[in-house]
């Protein structure tokens, strides 16, 4: 891509994200994630007044005193987004659906004064952008997303997952990104979600998921270069999705539709547990 094309689009996607953020998602995002930055400070004994559920029921029993726990509310989160970068992202509109998603996001999350920070993965961890604040770097994360070259065409997710859990600490809200063609990340799913807030995000093109009935066709798997013959006489057929652990936090974005709508969706329903 020409720099001035990229420039172009960078530019598109800043002004169609600021104005949707300023609009529409950042009152959504606020609330979606509203009561999860508080962090334990301290325990201090019990003064008349106190609530009762911030009392520590183990060292009150160790000392014969009551005692509660302090909390503090962070300034900030931390929030990342892992973004598949595989080859088969780049099918139809989905690598820039997902730089619009992924500004969108990120722009939300610096109006709140969160940090931003990304990884990109394929088959392995391609790069990683630590996390910082400020609008100029949302804005080279998505320069990031619509130009990088990836080494690998195959996609790992379980990988990524554990190599983020590995660097990251801190609970941080994950937004992982993907079509989520690939299998066997069940478990590094499940780790993840103990340790962060884990939404993900499913960008699909209707023509990969579901292949209508009354031919035969050839296909060649864009992340693998492998071909393959589809008959598909009698049924269409529909692209199987991992099940259990997978759909929680689970928000599917068409190419062909809106993206808004599904985001605001899913951060409304947070809002109101």
């Amino acid at each position: 891509m020409h720099t001035s094309e990229l420039a172009k689009k960078i530019r598109r996607i800043e002004i169609k994200s600021n104005k949707l953020v300023d609009e529409i998602f950042s009152g959504e995002y606020r609330s979606g994630f509203r009561g999860k930055g508080m962090e334990f400070e301290n325990i201090r004994q019990y003064i008349a007044g106190d609530e009762v559920r911030s009392i520590d029921w183990k060292v009150s029993a160790r000392y014969d005193k009551t005692f509660v726990k302090q909390f503090v509310e962070e300034r900030e989160m931390n929030m990342f987004l892992l973004v598949d970068m595989s080859r088969s992202n780049s099918f139809g509109k989905k690598k820039e659906f997902i730089a619009e998603i992924s500004a969108t996001l990120a722009l939300s999350a610096v109006k709140n004064n969160d940090r931003v920070g990304a990884i990109f993965f394929t088959g392995q961890v391609e790069k990683l952008i630590p996390s910082k604040n400020g609008k100029r770097h949302v804005l080279s994360i998505i320069e990031n997303i619509l130009s990088f070259e990836p080494e690998q065409s195959t996609t790992n997710i379980a990988q990524v997952l554990q190599y983020f859990n590995r660097i990251e600490k801190k609970r941080s809200v994950v937004f992982l990104i993907s079509d989520f063609l690939d299998d066997d990340f069940e478990r590094e799913l499940k780790a993840s979600d103990s340790r962060h807030d884990l939404i993900r995000i499913r960008v699909v093109d209707r023509a990969e998921e579901c292949i209508p009935a009354g031919a035969i066709y050839s296909f060649e798997d864009l992340e693998t270069g492998e071909s393959f013959v589809l008959d598909n006489l009698q049924r269409d057929f529909y692209m199987p999705l991992p099940k259990g652990q997978f759909k929680r936090n689970l928000i599917t974005i068409y190419t062909d539709e809106d993206y808004v709508k599904p985001l605001m969706q899913f951060f409304k329903r947070r809002g109101k547990r």
